[in-house]
């Protein structure tokens, strides 16, 4: 490919990689800040992913050029492809932050200190867990660590779910029938889950550039 193509598609990749430090950037801000609800801290975690839907726009806008002006073909284009879909995954999964860190601010006063030591702390950790690894994969070149990281990434995945579970039943069981507050509660949960899926998604994008064939759906 030519020279001036791939400086762009460089440029690309290292514009991905700053929106996805700042997604691990936000949600290591959270764990820190869950157990002892430090709204300070969560207040903070909103600047790593502010702005991310005119940052996202940004990187589709250079993408639509490289497809316009280079046509790339075969691995090029399954790259160029990926990166396009990847920036999607990043703004749902920064938006997904944003509504946790807003649930967070506004239930975490009423969560038992033990369902978030037990469920919730483990539950954004292995979330974090996932973003890291699929950071870690954008700089991977060897087609077998990939895997690797994706098979890592899904376990991360299924323990949310399991723990998502495990924190409802608990925070069910301790609710005294306030069902408004659970429910509010629960919801900013479950926005740390879909964080985690969104991750599955991106690892399933950069597994594909390396490996072509028929796309996941995930």
């Amino acid at each position: 490919m030519l020279e001036n193509y791939v400086n762009e598609l460089k440029k690309v990749k290292t514009d991905i990689k700053e929106l996805l430090n700042g997604l691990e950037s936000a949600n290591t801000l959270i764990y820190e800040a869950l157990y002892e609800c430090d709204k300070d801290k969560f207040t903070k975690a909103k600047s790593y992913i502010k702005n991310i839907s005119s940052k996202t726009d940004a990187i589709d806008n250079s993408i639509i050029k490289l497809l316009a002006l280079y046509a790339p073909e075969a691995t090029d284009l399954r790259e160029v492809v990926s990166y396009l879909k990847m920036t999607n995954e990043i703004l749902r999964a920064c938006t997904n932050t944003r509504s946790f860190i807003r649930g967070l601010l506004e239930v975490c006063d009423y969560i038992d200190k033990n369902a978030i030591n037990e469920y919730a702390m483990p539950l954004q950790n292995s979330t974090l867990k996932a973003i890291k690894i699929v950071n870690s994969m954008l700089d991977t070149d060897c087609v077998d660590d990939l895997q690797d990281c994706f098979n890592e990434v899904l376990i991360e995945e299924n323990k949310t779910d399991d723990l998502y579970e495990l924190l409802e039943k608990a925070i069910l069981d301790e609710s005294n029938d306030n069902f408004e507050k659970v429910h509010t509660i629960l919801r900013a949960f479950r926005k740390s889950e879909k964080i985690a899926d969104r991750a599955i998604s991106m690892a399933n994008l950069l597994v594909y550039i390396k490996v072509g064939g028929t796309m996941q759906r995930v």
